[in-house]
């Protein structure tokens, strides 16, 4: 029996590094169909022509403005197996105009940039963490991992976003991203929505890169693809976001509209955990926020009230 098990382990190991090469490759030709089509040959210096059936930059160009094969271009879009060099890759990013965010995530899809293999721990947090949060109060502040998981809060945060911070959230996960796209819309307190969903949806696709066949985030967008057509839909744009400060507008039963700009901060001793603060736009917004906190009826458990990061 040990020596069975001695000699599948391996067999098992081969195939699993194999689905996630396989996963990884599809994954490239994707994005860089994706790519392609949003460049305009205009934007290069081509003349767009009569006869283009399709948006954006045909193979061909981009293999000859890159400086490499048509061939070997149109096979690393097809997702074969062939190695590409740094080198390449560069020229690749640059002539589909791509940003830094989505040039790492390029690279990391042709496996340049290492990659964790298995599951992704979760991050430790040191307890003082929690200390730091419930000094921000009243400001909402929550420390969330790159899947937008919710990993700690302080009262403000749960007075704001009783939905995600509850055991009753959807599906049972404390998980922002997941709140965002499942409640329904009428009853949704995050109120700009087509500015803000593609954004955390390009910002998610950027961590994706990192772990790309792993079976806890594979199971993650498969989950939410098919519980929210809306992400579904933004997810297979192949749009890559970095996180950034951004604008934030909610409503609460309670005490109505409120605005913040939401801060990213990383947090150094947990890899991909990142503290966000919600800061009050105007002196109203801070009392609004302020009544919430010092109002415990304020905290009942309401699904209909969520948090995006």
């Amino acid at each position: 029996m040990t020596v069975l098990d001695t000699r599948t382990e391996p067999a098992d190991a081969t195939a699993a590094a194999a689905t996630n090469r396989d996963q990884r490759r599809s994954e490239l030709a994707n994005f860089l169909k994706a790519c392609r089509a949003r460049v305009s040959p205009e934007a290069v210096g081509l003349p767009a022509g009569p006869r283009r059936r399709t948006p954006g930059l045909r193979r061909e160009e981009v293999a000859q403005l890159a400086g490499v094969g048509v061939t070997w271009y149109t096979w690393l879009e097809q997702g074969r197996p062939i190695n590409a060099s740094e080198q390449v890759l560069e020229a690749v990013a640059r002539t589909l105009r791509l940003d830094s965010t989505e040039r790492e995530h390029l690279f990391r899809l042709a496996g340049l940039t290492p990659s964790r293999r298995g599951e992704t721990p979760c991050p430790i947090l040191d307890p003082v963490s929690q200390v730091i949060l419930d000094e921000l109060s009243p400001l909402p502040a929550a420390i969330c991992n790159s899947r937008y998981d919710l990993l700690r809060f302080n009262s403000a945060y749960d007075a704001l976003f009783p939905g995600a911070t509850r055991p009753s959230a959807p599906q049972g996960r404390r998980n922002s991203m997941w709140c965002a796209f499942t409640v329904p819309a009428c009853c949704n307190p995050f109120l700009n929505r087509d500015e803000e969903l593609p954004r955390m949806v390009g910002v998610l696709r950027g961590a994706y890169g990192r772990h790309v066949g792993e079976p806890a985030w594979e199971e993650y967008i498969r989950d939410l693809a098919a519980a929210s057509p809306e992400f579904r839909e933004l997810w297979a744009r192949q749009e890559v976001a970095p996180p950034r400060t951004s604008r934030k507008v909610f409503r609460h039963a309670l005490v109505g509209e409120m605005c913040f700009q939401a801060s990213y901060l990383t947090i150094p001793a947990a890899p991909e955990a990142y503290l966000v603060v919600y800061t009050p736009e105007s002196p109203r917004d801070r009392e609004l926020v302020e009544q919430l906190v010092a109002n415990p009826s304020a905290r009942a458990t309401d699904p209909g009230h969520v948090h995006t990061r």
